[in-house]
């Protein structure tokens, strides 16, 4: 009796991982990095590597690089660089932005530039970290942008916080010029902050003509509009 013996399938051909990729990803934040540093980009990788959380998803070394890998790995996360060598790299992450909507972006820098963090967080990153800043704060800055939480840098906090007193009107003012003013916002007059008070009505002349060249206005109406704008007084509604 003839025995038909069917071809046994063959066995795929095994394949390399590096380490990070080694267990499912499925369930991983992908991380994409952006830096022209190749040794900051391998302390990187091997941060990712050694958090169960995130999974090493691809890297770039410039611009181009980025627009071009980027977009097709379509990472969770994107860390990028600020301060890289003849880019502007505040046009780079919106145009990286546009391209991966999807995506949420940490800045990372290796500068105390204001300006630049500032404009990093208007263009939409969700952290912004620096270099100095030890692998588990990286790591949990990419965890946190991916669940929606924004972190700043302790030391870049408090210089844009510094800087923001030095430039927005009524950060001069006094307790009382304040209190004046949330009175004044409310229509009262003179007359009536005199009585409410129980001051003067010279004294509210003097206080209200403060709070005027503080905020560098000409009249009231400005005055209360610039106290509104800048949230020096808050309208109960």
């Amino acid at each position: 009796m003839n025995t038909l013996t069917l071809p046994r399938p063959k066995r795929p051909a095994l394949q390399w991982l590096p380490p990070a990729m080694e267990s499912s990803t499925m369930n991983r934040i992908s991380v994409f990095v952006v830096d022209d540093h190749a040794i900051f980009r391998r302390g990187m990788a091997v941060a990712v590597a050694s958090d169960a959380a995130l999974s090493w998803c691809g890297e770039a070394g410039n611009a181009a690089e980025a627009l071009r890998i980027a977009p097709m790995l379509r990472p969770d996360v994107l860390m990028l660089d600020m301060v890289m060598s003849g880019t502007d790299c505040v046009h780079l992450l919106k145009q990286l932005r546009s391209l991966l909507p999807q995506t949420r972006f940490v800045a990372i820098s290796c500068s105390m530039d204001t300006g630049t963090a500032k404009a990093a967080l208007e263009a939409g990153v969700s952290a912004f970290v620096l270099k100095t800043a030890s692998p588990q704060e990286l790591t949990l800055a990419l965890a946190g942008a991916f669940q929606g939480r924004r972190h700043v840098a302790e030391e870049m906090a408090v210089a844009l916080r510094a800087c923001e007193n030095q430039t927005a009107p009524g950060a001069d003012l006094t307790r009382r010029e304040r209190g004046l003013l949330e009175l004044m916002a409310q229509g009262m007059s003179n007359h009536d902050i005199a009585q409410a008070l129980d001051i003067g009505l010279p004294t509210v002349k003097f206080h209200v003509t403060n709070i005027l060249s503080k905020l560098q206005v000409e009249n009231r109406t400005a005055a209360v509009l610039t106290a509104l704008r800048y949230r020096l007084v808050v309208m109960e509604v």
